[in-house]
């Protein structure tokens, strides 16, 4: 087996196999870990963490990390069956055969890409289901109706169509009619269009799932207002959502891009926190903004992007990429949207290994904006809100360090808050 085809087989069954092993390991860490300190909160925080609270938050951990390792070996499966084993050279010979003679090259493409999301998101709805409907709901958390969540999974459905397709369209059109230069243009439409997602998403898209009214509370309003100006910040408004028609997790967030920016406080965050306490979270978030660590992210995701869709566009015109993976290449079509989605398949287990690296970064933009928040608002107000959202939220206080340094984009709250005890000082 000296083929390139052959080679790039067996180093991608190797890649799946170590990714899904270091995963496996990984969590027998955290469950372990969690187990073990199942009965007793930690010193540093055994005067304000009840142990109920203490084992519920383990007992949830555990959950979720055994939904997970469940989940990640049915999609290790799932995986090899769509390369290895054929399954994605079988879905579009059926769509090419039936769809491309009367529908055209783009026509076929285009369904063959509608077809595997269609099947990959039944796939994975069990485990959607399963999450939503019995984890959630045996720790209280979950406020999903049935009813709401076949809303939701229409809705989206129809702006996968609306936006997916013509997006979808005009990438395949620019591959076919670009040269080998395609992948340039395409980088250059992806960026365009998240751009502008950024600013439509707040007034257009987000508004079709939740409702989105003006902070009523005067007094906050008048508080968090006046520590945007201190910042320099300057939002189009501030809007409370309403996060407890599907969860009882609370959050607060900024999204929007320029003069379309808006503050966002789920009404589940607001009913536990106190004024100080929600003014220090936001401060918080507005860190992010200060210490540019948004423009910082996205010019890396599009740093990142354009050197992946440069490797897409040699590795498209190889044959052998597609035999390594199991899809014999069209003869009388084009390739376009089987590389696409055999890229798409192969690029997270050969990058799952710098997952430790984007964490690192994140957790050191958090330490960053909390150092930010406590020179703005005050360090106690979020030390008390961190501690509320992580005994809400369930999370718990004794996760693995070895799945904390792998995993993690936020610190461990012992981490946290040992950090703002520092600088209280």
């Amino acid at each position: 087996m000296s083929d390139p085809a052959s080679q790039l087989s067996l180093l991608f069954a190797a890649v799946v196999a170590l990714s899904f092993a270091v995963k496996l390991w990984l969590a027998s860490r955290q469950v372990r870990h969690v187990a073990q300190h199942r009965d007793t909160v930690p010193a540093a925080f055994a005067d304000v963490v009840p142990l109920a609270a203490h084992r519920k938050a383990a007992d949830y951990t555990l959950a979720r990390a055994r939904l997970g390792v469940l989940g990640t070996a049915f999609g290790t499966a799932v995986l090899l069956g769509w390369t290895l084993l054929g399954g994605l050279d079988a879905l579009n010979v059926a769509v090419r055969d039936a769809l491309q003679p009367a529908w055209g090259d783009l026509g076929y493409q285009l369904a063959l890409l509608a077809a595997f999301t269609l099947i990959a998101s039944l796939l994975d709805l069990p485990f959607d289901l399963y999450h939503t409907f019995v984890l959630e709901q045996r720790f209280g958390f979950n406020r999903m109706t049935w009813r709401l969540y076949l809303a939701d999974a229409a809705k989206s459905l129809l702006l996968s169509a609306l936006i997916g397709l013509p997006l979808a369209a005009l990438v395949l059109w620019i591959m076919g009619a670009s040269g080998g230069l395609w992948w340039l243009w395409a980088w250059v439409v992806w960026v365009g269009f998240q751009l502008l997602v950024l600013v439509l998403y707040p007034t257009l898209i987000a508004p079709l799932f939740n409702r989105f009214e003006p902070l009523a509370d005067e007094t906050l309003k008048a508080r968090v207002q006046a520590l945007m100006t201190r910042c320099g910040f300057a939002a189009k408004g501030l809007f409370v959502m309403d996060g407890s028609r599907r969860s009882a997790h609370g959050n607060a967030y900024f999204t929007g891009l320029g003069a379309a920016k808006r503050v966002v406080f789920f009404d589940t965050l607001l009913a536990k926190l106190t004024p100080g306490e929600v003014e220090a979270v936001l401060a918080h978030e507005l860190g992010h903004y200060k210490r540019r660590h948004v423009l910082q992210r996205m010019v890396l995701v599009f740093a990142v992007s354009l050197a992946a869709l440069a490797l897409l566009g040699w590795l498209a015109a190889q044959p052998w990429f597609y035999v390594g993976l199991g899809v014999e290449p069209n003869l009388g079509a084009p390739n376009d949207a089987l590389a696409l989605l055999l890229f798409a398949l192969a690029l997270p287990p050969a990058t799952f290994l710098l997952a430790p690296l984007v964490a690192t970064l994140s957790r050191r933009h958090e330490f960053e904006a909390d150092a930010y928040a406590c020179a703005q608002a005050d360090g106690r107000d979020l030390a008390n809100a961190l501690l509320k959202l992580h005994q809400d939220n369930a999370s718990t206080l004794t996760p693995d360090p070895v799945y904390v340094r792998f995993y993690y984009s936020h610190p461990p709250a012992s981490e946290r808050l040992a950090a703002l005890a520092a600088q209280a000082r």
